[in-house]
């Protein structure tokens, strides 16, 4: 039976921030709020609950895991960033946006998309999950949690209880959010590609 936080949406409590991280760090699969719907995550290095996350998602190889990084400090340490990619997310974070890029040697392989070694960077435009991250003092991996069968973010947390309840550790209510997934932009080339659009504006990267 997963814990049930309700957390501000503005103002998060420490507290149960505090809580969440204590969660994350032991081995934790957590559902959180972010600024495209729900997200599904947990440490950086845990296998088992990656395993978990793969499980509820029913995702493969072929999928580009997401690093949810606090801000830009921590880019170069995990992303391969040209100095145009750079001012891209410079411009566009925090904000409802997935970069894809190569992962360097930092980042886990079993996290690396099998095909092309890319992982995703997203810096969240929402008070719970910079708070989270925060705390947690390094990146989440995650994923936009989209159910099987749904084209959509998951919007409504207690929708996310009835479904998931015995099977992530953490559901964290923050409030009723938008069910667009993020806009994914591909920045592994020379020539920047839009290949998903979702909630955040493509214009700049057209």
């Amino acid at each position: 039976m997963s814990q049930f936080f309700y957390v501000h949406p503005e103002t998060p409590q420490t507290r149960l921030i505090s809580q969440a991280v204590a969660i994350v760090r032991s081995g934790g699969v957590v559902v959180y709020p972010t600024d495209s719907g729900y997200a599904i995550g947990c440490a950086l290095g845990n296998k088992k609950a990656l395993d978990q996350i793969c499980r509820i998602r029913q995702i493969d190889s072929d999928h580009n895991f997401t690093l949810m990084c606090r801000d830009l400090s921590e880019l170069s340490l995990y992303a391969k960033v040209d100095n145009l990619a750079f001012r891209l997310l410079r411009n566009n974070t925090p904000g409802p946006y997935t970069f894809i890029f190569k992962g360097t040697k930092e980042v886990p392989r079993r996290l690396l998309n099998e095909k092309r070694k890319t992982i995703g960077i997203r810096i969240p435009d929402n008070a719970i999950a910079l708070a989270l991250l925060e705390a947690l003092g390094e990146p989440m991996m995650s994923s936009t949690l989209i159910l099987p069968g749904n084209e959509f973010a998951e919007s409504d947390p207690e929708a996310v209880r009835d479904r998931l309840e015995h099977q992530v550790d953490l559901i964290i209510h923050g409030g009723y959010l938008s069910e667009s997934p993020t806009t994914v932009v591909d920045c592994c080339d020379d020539d920047v590609q839009v290949v998903r659009e979702g909630a955040g504006d493509p214009t700049p990267f057209l």
